[in-house]
């Protein structure tokens, strides 16, 4: 479970962060946004240390990015491998960056929930809930955003009591 996340400013010296509060984004510019993202990139490493970053297609649901994959893809062996994780949505203008562990998603009740939130948001989709598709949800432990006209002043960080 996620608790209520702890908002601060990123520790960007070099780049005029303000040290005030005016200005901090609230979680829930951050969460809307994550929620109505069309693709979200997913950053794994592999296993010789070098990074890996693919767009897919995701929900947001119960505070948490849930997607999918072919468990033999990149991304799926190097998160069944080492589940640090970081997402990005596609803008760099309304930026939502979160960082946490990519955790298997295999209880049944849960993957028909997502399976349904994906239906309904991606028209004449369902993901097909067997073997051969590897599902993960990713609760971020930190997330950083901006609104670039603002962005001195909007660029905030969230810490997040992950249980």
């Amino acid at each position: 479970m996620t608790s209520k996340p702890h908002r601060a400013r990123p520790d960007l010296k070099d780049y005029g962060i303000s040290t005030r509060e005016e200005g901090l984004l609230d979680w829930a510019w951050a969460d809307e946004r994550l929620a109505r993202s069309r693709n979200y990139w997913i950053c794994s490493t592999r296993p010789d240390g070098r990074p890996h970053a693919a767009p897919v297609w995701g929900v947001w649901l119960d505070s948490a990015l849930y997607f999918g994959t072919s468990p033999s893809s990149v991304k799926g062996r190097n998160l069944k491998a080492n589940p640090a994780v970081s997402v990005h949505l596609e803008s760099g203008d309304e930026a939502v960056m979160l960082e946490g562990r990519a955790v298997e998603v295999t209880h049944c009740a849960e993957l028909e929930k997502m399976a349904d939130v994906y239906g309904a948001k991606y028209p004449g989709f369902r993901p097909a809930l067997t073997p051969s598709e590897l599902f993960f949800k990713v609760r971020p432990e930190t997330a950083f955003a901006w609104n670039e006209p603002d962005f001195p002043t909007s660029a905030t960080r969230w810490r997040f009591d992950v249980k």
